[in-house]
C-alpha cells in the first residue's frame, strides 16, 4: 500500500515537472523577443553585431536607442524633430486603433446578437450561412484588397486619411468581433431576456440594461484582441498614408539607411510600441480572463 502511494507521489511530481517545465519552454520562446528588443534598444552596434544578450556582463547599457528618438534622459527636454515625428505616430496610432476597435465592437455586438436570437432566412441563406460569410473576409489575404482599397480610397479623397483607416481596421477586425460576441450571447439564458420583455421593457432596453452587463467581459476581450491586431498592422497602414496619418508599425519598419537597419532605434521604438499594449493587458487582466471563462474566444 505504501508502495503504490509512493509510487503515484513520484509520477505526480515527475508529472508537474514535466508541465512546469514544458510551460516555462514555451514562456520563453514567446517574451525573448521582447527581451531582445528592450536590450537591443540599449546596445552600441558592436554589441548587436556580436550578439551580446546579458546587460552589465556581455554588454554595458547605454541609452543609444532612445536617445536616436529623443526619449532618452539626457534629450527628454530638448527640442527634438526625431520625438515629435514619434509622437505624431504614437497617437495617429492610438487614435486609429481604438477608434476602430470601438467601431468594430459597436457594430459587431449588434450583429452577433441578432445572429444568436433571430433566425434570418433568404433562400436558402441562414444564420449559419452569414456568421460564415463573416468569417471568410478573413480568409483573402490583404495584398488582394491592396488595388481595390487603394483606387477606392482616391476617388473618395480618404488617402492619407486617419478616418480612412479607422473605418479600413473597423471592417477588418469585424468578423472577429461577431464571432466573439455570437458565442458570448450564446451563453445567456434567454429566459433572462423573456423575464425583462415581461417586465415591460423594450427588445433595445432587454439588450442595453440585461445584456450587455452580462456580456461586457466579453466585450472587453473582443476589443484587446481588435485593438492588438490594429495596433500592429502594417500593410494597409503603409499602402494607404504618405505622412499625416502613417502609424507607429510604418515608422518601426522605417528605421533603415544607406548602411543597413538602424538596430537601436527600431528596437526603441519597437519597445515604446509594445509597452502601451502590455499596460493594458495587466490593468484589464481580469476581464480578459472573463472573457475567456465564459466562453469569449473559443
Amino acid at each position: 500500500m505504501k508502495q503504490n502511494e509512493y509510487s503515484s507521489g513520484v509520477n505526480l511530481v515527475v508529472y508537474r515537472i514535466l508541465i512546469y517545465g514544458a510551460l516555462l519552454f514555451w514562456a520563453f520562446l514567446c517574451l525573448f523577443p521582447i527581451y531582445w528588443s528592450i536590450t537591443t534598444s540599449f546596445k552600441a552596434a558592436v554589441n548587436v553585431m556580436q550578439g551580446h544578450l546579458i546587460p552589465w556582463i556581455d554588454f554595458t547599457p547605454k541609452w543609444i536607442g532612445f536617445r536616436s528618438l529623443g526619449l532618452s534622459p539626457d534629450t527628454i527636454f530638448e527640442i527634438s524633430t526625431v520625438r515629435e515625428e514619434f509622437l505624431k505616430r504614437f497617437f495617429n496610432s492610438v487614435i486609429t486603433s481604438v477608434s476602430a476597435s470601438v467601431l468594430a465592437v459597436m457594430l459587431g455586438s449588434l450583429a452577433a446578437y441578432g445572429l444568436s436570437r433571430f433566425e434570418y432566412k433568404l433562400g436558402f441563406v441562414k444564420n449559419t450561412d452569414i456568421s460564415f460569410f463573416f468569417l471568410s473576409q478573413m480568409i483573402l489575404p490583404p495584398v488582394v484588397l491592396a488595388l481595390p482599397f487603394l483606387v477606392l480610397y482616391r476617388e473618395l479623397a480618404l488617402l492619407d486619411t486617419t478616418i480612412g483607416l479607422v473605418m479600413l481596421y473597423g471592417l477588418m477586425v469585424l468578423p472577429i468581433v461577431i464571432w466573439i460576441m455570437r458565442d458570448q450571447f450564446s451563453t445567456i439564458p434567454i429566459e433572462l431576456e423573456e423575464a425583462g420583455l415581461v417586465d415591460g421593457l423594450s427588445v433595445w432596453g432587454v439588450f442595453l440594461r440585461i445584456v450587455l452587463p452580462i456580456s461586457f467581459p466579453g466585450m472587453v476581450a473582443a476589443f484587446i484582441l481588435c485593438l492588438v491586431l490594429t495596433w500592429n498592422e502594417y500593410f494597409f497602414a503603409a499602402l494607404l498614408t504618405s505622412a499625416d496619418a502613417k502609424t507607429l508599425p510604418v515608422m518601426v519598419a522605417s528605421q533603415t539607411g544607406s548602411q543597413g537597419i538602424n538596430w537601436w532605434s527600431m528596437a526603441a521604438l519597437s519597445t515604446a510600441a509594445i509597452a502601451p499594449l502590455a499596460i493594458i493587458g495587466i490593468f484589464l487582466e481580469n476581464y480578459i480572463v472573463k472573457g475567456l471563462s465564459t466562453g469569449a474566444v473559443k
